[in-house]
């Protein structure tokens, strides 16, 4: 370790909002030149900004890893604490947040700081109360002095997300959960500006400006916002209490909570802070509060240290430089870091070895291997990136090759795709960026840092539209901003079409019945919008009710769709449902539950209109069914007639015979009469009305089948069709269709031609029935003689092989079975009784 150098130094601590960084940036600026160290690159660009406004743009100079903007007159300099330029001979220098001497992956380099930097008239030590004792220890003649708060931080309890005050922060440890409650809070709250280390720049101010300027009343933030970055904040909220450190995920000390806690207030103005959760681990402790709002923390017990000035004879001289142990008690090793863990894989090669011999050679690998994994990629793949990228410093003119730079900022400058994929190339550029801010990495430096710096920006607009169009609705921000509390303050308008208006902004469109929401708002405004439209949404609502419960008759419909549930629909909209009631005939109205907004009068007004209708309609399509339900319930009826009654109305109207033969047999005159009346056919193999046939009625029984049962409507056939193939959708009885042999007939067409062949016959005496009937509907030669055999006839061909016919009766028998080879033999063997 070098010798400390005697320089006046003076150190500043206390909690945040002490305006520490303040006092720096005015010690900076009363001198002839200086240079302040930052721990993140947003908080050195932000005061780079301040002092630029004071001493001139040709003046002062950023230097961070990605960016440096270095005028040949530079005499300012704000820098990140790993890219300050030691060796510059400067009046002041000043080093924030220093207690970060104690952090395991970048401690070392705050602590090299403390020990090393200083400036030629003043040097100046900022930090946390925490670090007295280091200080003390570390840095002889060092004169401390304490900062108190300018305002009172105090502990406001937890709060939900919708019910924080505005002008909060809310902090989370992670990218997931930073977007999770961004989401939460646009969809509550309007929206909030997202602030994470690892924005850009750019990105992170246009964030920060849309917040500072009250377009959003939140912000989501990484315990980034503990380190300096100034924001109008009233109250800190933390989504979680336990973040991961690189290592574990562990529990935020005390200390971290506080330097965050302390973003909350300005200069005198006071603040509070809190957790989304009253308990678990997400919770405060009594303990914790009471230490954050009297700022009585652990005082740091070590720094971590590292070799500031390592040995470049060889590798492994630097490695072991590295690997050194402190001599003083109070600082310890620090960690291995991402740059010594690469350096170590790389090391490993026999070909980094051979051309790291020289010490300007192994310095050079040791820069390559300080390279940020800005991606997040881990050590492998890091590695294996700094590996190539060494082995073009290593080689030629020591270059990276302007192509392979080219082809990947080219590869990287597409500012579509979401949050998370422009985020992901902004840290790809970010290591290219580095590269080129690397004066003796490139052949034209400057001309590269250009064009990296022009991808970021680019991307970063991008990123902030995204972000902005992802996490913030400005019309429902508007609207709050309008309304206040009092949402039914707001004046609405619904368009003839539906469309909902509140101060003329479309917020929805009342369908019927249902309001939705407009999609370009997705669910942000629902709470919101919906109570401010609530009262004249309910005037809507009441009057279109009552047009229902007066409609007329062409203006309500049945819904029967293949496939769907039957439905009845008032112009086109539907409103109700039939479901299973006391019979098929006389199904049950179910209103839809959007009509459950109207009060219970109008609902019933409404129901009692849909039962009227309904009535009427089945009354004209099929009257049948419903004269056949009311027999059912007629004690007149004879029971073979209330028998025959039930089972048809059960059946939709269309009864196979051979099943209910004994009831038929049991019918007397007056019963035969009566079914005539209604208009029910007693075939030769089926009781059906010839009416349902027709496509109006066929519509309703499927209609009232389904009902029924609870299922879908049935696939039906194409209107007015005669006959199918046996595998046609609708081809068997219960739509209406015999299936005999291959084919399926109309069950009034059979009918007509067993009537026919009936007619055609000489009591037994063979006979040869007239084809043109069938051949007229479509039926085939091998159909003809398997519905004759079903008829009671049997084959009695000529000489000349003409097929004629016998009557031996009304038993059906079986027709000749079609050749084995074909598909269908044996569907054409089954008993025409089963169709």
């Amino acid at each position: 370790m070098p010798a400390h150098e005697e320089r006046p130094v003076t150190a500043v601590l206390g909690p945040t909002n002490t305006g520490k960084t303040h006092l720096a940036v005015e010690r900076l600026c009363g001198h002839s030149s200086g240079m302040i160290g930052f721990p993140l690159r947003l908080l050195a660009r932000e005061v780079y900004d301040r002092v630029v406004k004071i001493k001139g743009k040709n003046q002062v100079a950023l230097i961070t890893g990605e960016e440096k903007i270095v005028p040949k007159d530079a005499r300012w300099f704000l820098c990140t604490a790993e890219s300050m330029p030691l060796a510059k001979d400067l009046a002041f220098v000043g080093i924030d947040e220093a207690q970060l001497g104690g952090d395991r992956e970048r401690g070392h380099v705050f602590t090299d700081r403390i020990l090393r930097a200083r400036g030629r008239e003043e040097t100046m030590i900022l930090g946390s109360e925490a670090l007295r004792p280091m200080l003390k220890a570390l840095v002889p003649g060092i004169d401390i002095l304490n900062r108190p708060r300018f305002s009172t931080l105090s502990y406001a309890g937890a709060k939900k997300i919708s019910r924080l005050p505005k002008r909060s922060a809310i902090v989370a440890f992670s990218a997931e959960e930073v977007y999770a409650v961004a989401e939460m809070l646009r969809r509550l709250r309007g929206g909030a500006a997202v602030v994470m280390g690892a924005l850009s720049p750019r990105t992170r101010n246009a964030q920060v400006a849309m917040f500072q300027a009250g377009e959003v009343d939140y912000l989501v933030a990484t315990d980034a916002i503990g380190m300096g970055l100034n924001m109008d904040v009233a109250h800190v909220a933390f989504a979680s209490l336990n973040k991961f450190d690189g290592q574990r995920t562990r529990r935020l000390t005390v200390a971290e909570m506080a330097q965050i806690a302390g973003r909350a207030g300005r200069h005198q103005r006071d603040g509070t802070f809190g957790a989304l959760v009253a308990e678990g681990p997400g919770a405060f402790t009594p303990e914790e509060v009471l230490a954050i709002e009297e700022h009585r923390f652990p005082k740091l017990d070590h720094l971590f240290w590292r070799d500031g000035e390592p040995d470049f004879a060889s590798v492994d001289d630097l490695i072991a430089s590295l690997e050194v142990r402190p001599e003083a008690r109070e600082l310890r090793a620090a960690p291995k870091a991402l740059d010594l863990l690469v350096l170590k894989r790389l090391v490993e090669e026999g070909w980094v070895r051979d051309r790291a011999r020289a010490p300007a050679m192994v310095a050079r690998l040791w820069a390559a291997c300080g390279v940020p994994d800005f991606r997040k990629v881990g050590l492998d793949p890091h590695a294996r990136f700094v590996a190539k990228l060494f082995g073009y410093l290593s080689e030629g003119q020591g270059h990276v090759p302007h192509t392979w730079f080219a082809e990947e900022i080219a590869r990287l400058d597409n500012v579509a795709g979401d949050v998370e994929v422009l985020a992901g190339r902004i840290a790809a550029a970010r290591s290219w960026a580095y590269i080129a801010n690397r004066a003796d990495w490139l052949a034209d430096p400057a001309l590269w840092a250009a064009r990296a710096g022009a991808v970021e920006e680019r991307l970063s607009d991008a990123l902030h539209l995204s972000l902005t169009q992802r996490f913030v609705d400005k019309r429902t921000t508007m609207l709050l901003r309008q309304i206040g509390a009092n949402t039914r303050d707001l004046p609405v308008t619904i368009g003839a079409d539906g469309e909902v208006m509140v101060e003329d902004h479309a917020i929805g469109h009342l369908h019927g019945f249902t309001f939705t929401v407009a999609p370009d708002a997705r669910a942000t405004d629902r709470g919101l919008l919906l109570a401010a439209a609530d009262r004249r949404l309910g005037e809507e609502r009441g009057r279109r009710g009552a047009a229902l419960a007066e409609a007329e008759d062409t203006a309500l419909a049945l819904i029967a769709d293949q496939g769907g549930h039957p439905a009845l629909a008032w112009d086109g909209l539907v409103v109700a449902a039939l479901g299973r009631g006391t019979s098929l005939a006389r199904p049950k109205i179910q209103l839809d539950r959007a009509l459950d907004c109207l009060d219970v009068g109008l609902r019933d007004r409404v129901k009692a209109r849909l039962v009227t209708w309904l009535d009427r309609q089945m009354a004209k399509h099929v009257p049948a069914l419903v004269a056949l339900d009311a027999a059912t319930r007629d004690a007149a009826a004879g029971p073979a007639l209330r028998a025959i009654a039930a089972a048809l109305v059960d059946h939709g109207g269309l009864l196979p015979r051979v099943d209910h033969q004994i009831a038929v047999d049991g019918l007397d005159q007056p019963a035969r009469k009566r079914l005539r009346s209604i208009g029910v056919t007693i075939g030769a193999l089926d009781l059906f009305d010839p009416r349902l046939m027709k496509p109006a009625a066929a519509r309703w029984r499927r209609a009232l089948i389904a009902a029924r049962h609870g299922t879908p409507i049935a696939a039906a056939p194409a209107d007015g069709a005669t006959v199918l193939p046996r595998t046609a959708p609708g081809a068997h009885l219960a739509q209406g269709y015999r299936a005999i042999a291959l084919q399926a007939v109309r069950v009034d067409l059979v009918e007509r031609i067993a009537r026919a062949a009936h007619d055609a016959r000489a009591g037994r005496k063979p006979f040869a029935p007239d084809p043109a009937l069938a051949i007229s509907i479509g039926v085939h030669a091998a159909t003809l003689e398997r519905l004759m055999a079903g008829l009671g006839f049997k084959i009695a061909r000529a000489e000349d092989a003409t097929p004629r016919w016998v009557w031996r009766g009304r038993a059906p028998v079986r027709a000749v079975p079609p050749p084995r080879d074909n598909a269908f033999a044996a569907l054409a063997e089954l008993d025409l009784r089963h169709g």
